[in-house]
C-alpha cells in the first residue's frame, strides 16, 4: 500500500525517468522536447544514450541532445556536442548543421570585447572552416558576416588596449599594439586613427628619451607625419600632424646644434 502511495506521488517525469522502459524514455524525451522542456528533454536524452548507440534512433537523440544545451544556454557544451556528432556521424545530412552550430555556439559565447576573447577566435576558426568544408550551403554568407562581426570585435579590443597603453604613458606599447592591429587588420576603417595614434604616441615617446635615441626617434616623428600628410591631406587632424612635423624639426636641429657644440668643445680641449 505505501509502495502504491509513493508511486502516486510521482511526477510523470519521475515515473518515466525511473521507468526503465527505453522506448517510453525516448518517446516522452521527444514530447518534451517538442514543448520546449529542454532541461527534462535533455535528462532523458542523456539516459538513454548508451542505450541506442549503433542504433537507428542513436543519430537523432545525440542531435537533439546537442540542441538541448544550445537551448538551454549551455553554449559551451553545446559546440562540444555538435562538434562530437560531426565527427561521429560523418556521412549523416544533419552534419553540415551540427557543423554550423557548434560555431554559433561559440559565437553565442563571445564575450564583450573587454574580456579574454578565445570563444571568439574559435568561433572564428570554425565558421571558416565551415566555409572552405561547406562552399556552395545557403549559410555561407551569414557565416562570413558573422566572421566580420567577430573580426571587429577584436578589432575594437586591440585599439582600445593600445589607447590604454597610451593613457598609461607606455608610448613604445603603444607603438607596437597600433602597429600590430594595421597587420592584423589590414582593412580596416579607422586606419587614420590608428596611424595617427602611432604618431602621437612615437612623439611623445621621443620627447621623453633619454638623449642617446632622441634623435632616431625624433627622425622616425617626421618620416610619419609626412605619411600621414601624404596619405590624408584633408584630415581633420592636419594642423595637429603639421604641428608634430614642425617640432621634431625643431628638436633635430636642437640635436644637431648640441652634437655640434659638443665636437667643437672636444676638439678645442
Amino acid at each position: 500500500m505505501s509502495f502504491l502511495l509513493l508511486n502516486g506521488c510521482k511526477s510523470e517525469f519521475e515515473q518515466i525517468r525511473t521507468s526503465g522502459d527505453v522506448k517510453n524514455i525516448y518517446a516522452k524525451a521527444l514530447e518534451y522536447y517538442q514543448a520546449e522542456e529542454w532541461q527534462k528533454s535533455q535528462t532523458l536524452l542523456e539516459m538513454i544514450i548508451p542505450n541506442v548507440r549503433g542504433t537507428k534512433e542513436a543519430e537523432d537523440v545525440f542531435f537533439k541532445y546537442a540542441y538541448s544545451f544550445y537551448n538551454l544556454q549551455s553554449y559551451t557544451s553545446a559546440s562540444y556536442h555538435f562538434k562530437t556528432f560531426a565527427n561521429t556521424y560523418g556521412a549523416s545530412p544533419l552534419r553540415e548543421e551540427a557543423e554550423f552550430m557548434s560555431a554559433y555556439a561559440q559565437y553565442q559565447e563571445s564575450p564583450t570585447f573587454r574580456l579574454d576573447q578565445g570563444n571568439t577566435n574559435q568561433a572564428i576558426e570554425e565558421f571558416e572552416f565551415f566555409v572552405n568544408s561547406y562552399p556552395d550551403s545557403k549559410r555561407v554568407a551569414e557565416c562570413n558576416k558573422l566572421i566580420d562581426q567577430l573580426r571587429s570585435k577584436l578589432e575594437t579590443k586591440a585599439f582600445e588596449e593600445g589607447k590604454l597603453y597610451f593613457n598609461l604613458r607606455y608610448y613604445q606599447s603603444a607603438v607596437s599594439s597600433f602597429e600590430n592591429l594595421l597587420k592584423d587588420f589590414p582593412e580596416t576603417k579607422n586606419a587614420e586613427e590608428v596611424r595617427l595614434m602611432i604618431l602621437r604616441s612615437y612623439y611623445d615617446l621621443a620627447v621623453n628619451s633619454i638623449l642617446d635615441k632622441r634623435e632616431e626617434r625624433f627622425k622616425e616623428c617626421r618620416r610619419l607625419a609626412a605619411e600621414f600628410l601624404e596619405r590624408y591631406p584633408k584630415s581633420v587632424s592636419l594642423r595637429e600632424v603639421q604641428s608634430i612635423q614642425d617640432n621634431s624639426n625643431k628638436q633635430l636641429k636642437l640635436l644637431t646644434n648640441v652634437r655640434y657644440q659638443n665636437q667643437s668643445a672636444g676638439s678645442g680641449s
